[in-house]
């Protein structure tokens, strides 16, 4: 007998949303992570409209709001010394993590589901046929714990155990990697999103919360390595001025709070999300580099995309293959123009003109999501057939 009907690997947004989810249709789901509770991750934090979307629909918005996070009217481009400026028909939003995972962890609990963190997962458990039917955990007093589950899910990341103990396949991989310095500043005067770009680099200006913005700084890997990795805050700095010298002077006027952090870069991939009794979302299953900062709108919609396959699946509406297959092929039909613009955009190959154009692709590419996202109904709990 299966102590859980979900267990999921990763207590971040797309494990936390896809728990909430699970949760809300009346499935018995435990969350593990070895993380503290509220702890803050390498991130982008900034949200697309298709990520918004998702936390309207789940009624969080007004929570991230509450929490201090500005809301943004404006998106700015900035085309080597051109500039466009893009009025927003609805706000976008960039919680620090410290903010969002809090929320969607305490969303996903007020919802009935079961969240521990500091434990540390050993491995899965599987039964004769190989089947995974759990996991392996080691608590925080050293105690080994075998907890068994309907579904077990890897939402643990670039580097998922997950994922690797299940050997998941790739079944796409990007060619190109963009390595970015970020850190965060006060007093910094921005018109909402900025991104800038220029052949060989790009910058940008993100705001969130208690009046920081994010400063971020992108470039080949090459570049990263041989020269900024050892300076990052001057290396930030110069590529600021070389791609957007007005930003660069905005940023120069403001205060630094927070250490400065590198990304070397990594391509991006699709892998095989599912097989028998296990599954993949967020990053762990679908990564692509953080220069079009889409991660965390891919995982929100991921986890209700997985969320609602295992809906099925656990009430045998449809075989679990079928459920999952059907998954693998929303999110991919979703996922790949994504990650091919974004491969060319980190390929830092194009000129200006280009580079607009991939970025007009991927406006269309996220109104198609935001279109998926808007057709689907609220998962509810409902009775289940005998």
């Amino acid at each position: 007998m299966a102590d859980h009907d979900v267990i999921i690997v990763g207590a971040r947004a797309a494990g936390a949303s896809t728990a909430l989810l699970l949760a809300r249709a009346g499935w018995r789901v435990l969350v593990v992570d070895r993380a503290r509770r509220g702890s803050d991750t390498l991130s982008t934090h900034a949200l697309m409209r298709p990520g918004v979307l998702q936390l309207q629909r789940w009624g969080l918005l007004d929570a991230i709001i509450a929490a201090g996070t500005p809301g943004q009217d404006r998106v700015v481009f900035h085309y080597g010394d051109d500039r466009v400026d893009l009025e927003l028909s609805s706000r976008l939003y960039a919680p620090r993590r410290t903010v969002l995972d809090p929320v969607l962890v305490a969303a996903a609990e007020d919802s009935g589901a079961v969240v521990r963190f500091g434990v540390d997962v050993r491995g899965l458990l599987r039964d004769p046929d190989g089947r995974v039917t759990g996991i392996r955990v080691r608590d925080r007093h050293g105690r080994t714990i075998e907890l068994r589950s309907r579904m077990t899910v890897g939402a643990d990341g670039r580097r998922s155990l997950v994922a690797r103990d299940v050997d998941a396949e790739v079944t796409r991989r990007g060619a190109n990697a963009a390595a970015a310095m970020y850190g965060y500043w006060t007093g910094v005067e921005t018109a909402g999103y900025e991104w800038g770009f220029r052949p060989g680099r790009s910058a940008g200006l993100i705001p969130t919360g208690d009046a920081r913005v994010c400063v971020y700084a992108g470039m080949p890997p090459q570049r990263f390595a041989h020269e900024v990795r050892y300076d990052p805050e001057g290396g930030l700095h110069r590529v600021l001025a070389e791609t957007t010298p007005s930003v660069a002077e905005r940023v120069a006027a403001g205060q630094r709070v927070e250490p400065v952090r590198g990304f070397p870069g990594m391509p991006g991939w699709l892998r095989r999300p599912w097989g028998p009794g296990w599954a993949l979302v967020g990053d762990a299953g679908y990564f692509k580099d953080p220069i079009t900062a889409h991660g965390i709108t891919d995982a929100l919609r991921d986890a209700e995309l997985l969320a609602r396959a295992l809906d099925r699946l656990l009430r045998g509406d449809v075989e679990p293959a079928d459920a999952l297959a059907d998954y693998e092929r929303r999110r991919d039909a979703l996922s790949i123009p994504l990650l091919e613009i974004t491969d060319a955009v980190a390929s830092f190959a194009w000129t200006l003109p280009e580079v607009q154009r991939l970025h007009l692709k991927m406006s269309d590419a996220m109104q198609q999501e935001v279109d998926a996202l808007t057709e689907l109904d609220p998962l509810v709990a409902r009775p289940v057939a005998a």
